[in-house]
């Protein structure tokens, strides 16, 4: 179903496409760099080999001295196996994921995501421990997350942590339907890369460009949407949209109640959580 497109579906007939508005198809391209499953296929393009592919672009746009590859598990695995296929150097899995714990980047609360990082990640020693290592993400969103998992590989014994981001930075937040934050939460809206990295505390830092995206997947820019890597949306977005955003929570990601909903309606500029 196309974008602009209505199916309509009545007993005993075939169906029947009905065109009512021209539409333009601007697929959201972190479904490729992350939401997607890997084995899925968009716009005929394997996800798994996109990602890789990723990781190819990434080693030759940013190649470091270092003694392996390894993966945040598990979505960075694809990129990072792609990035030792380009700079040819051994890749090994760094650290094991808990696989009954979820996605920390959309916790509702900074507690909760810094809980999630322990109990999700543990890092394997024996294969850290004296090493440079080459970490390779799909992205970084707020920085606390990929802080404790610095950290986390410092204590089990790395001597050096290289960061490696198959995205480019996410410098604006998304309006059609991915809970990210405000712009102000997401790091990169505000810091440098040095600065990042700074704040993470690696060694370095470095990002995939749009054009490295582009090329691994090998199609136009205008068939995605990059809005939240470069501002750029396809769809004009409300002046006043992120602030009503988030009108059911309150600052630190909690459930506000009815009377402070019904308030803050009542008088928008007397709103506490804006």
């Amino acid at each position: 179903m196309e974008p602009g497109e209505i199916i309509v579906l009545e007993e005993g007939k075939e169906p029947v496409s009905v065109r009512f508005a021209d539409g333009h198809e601007q697929l959201c391209v972190f479904e490729l760099i992350y939401f997607g499953r890997p084995d899925s296929y968009m716009l005929g393009r394997n996800l798994y080999e996109s990602r890789r592919r990723m990781g190819v672009a990434l080693a030759r746009e940013a190649p470091v001295a270092a003694d392996l590859v390894m993966p945040v598990p598990d979505t960075g695995a694809p990129a990072a196996a792609g990035y030792a296929e380009g700079s040819g150097l051994p890749y090994r899995e760094g650290m094991v994921r808990n696989r009954y714990s979820g996605r920390t980047f959309i916790q509702p609360s900074q507690a909760m995501r810094q809980r999630g990082v322990t109990v999700k990640l543990s890092p394997l020693r024996e294969v850290v421990a004296g090493k440079r290592l080459i970490v390779v993400d799909d992205s970084i969103v707020r920085g606390t997350t990929t802080r404790q998992i610095v950290a986390l590989l410092r204590k089990a014994g790395a001597t050096e942590v290289h960061l490696r981001v198959s995205s480019p930075p996410i410098h604006h937040p998304c309006f059609y339907g991915i809970d990210t934050q405000i712009e102000t939460e997401l790091i990169a809206s505000t810091n440098s890369v040095e600065q990042i990295r700074e704040f993470v505390g690696a060694d370095s830092l470095s990002y995939l460009s749009i054009g490295g995206v582009l090329e691994a997947l090998d199609l136009p820019y205008d068939r995605f949407c990059f809005a939240c890597f470069d501002g750029r949306y396809p769809v004009p977005v409300p002046y006043d949209t992120a602030r009503h955003k988030f009108v059911l929570e309150d600052a630190d990601g909690e459930p506000v109640s009815l009377g402070e909903v019904k308030g803050a309606a009542e008088n928008p500029h007397e709103n506490p959580h804006e």
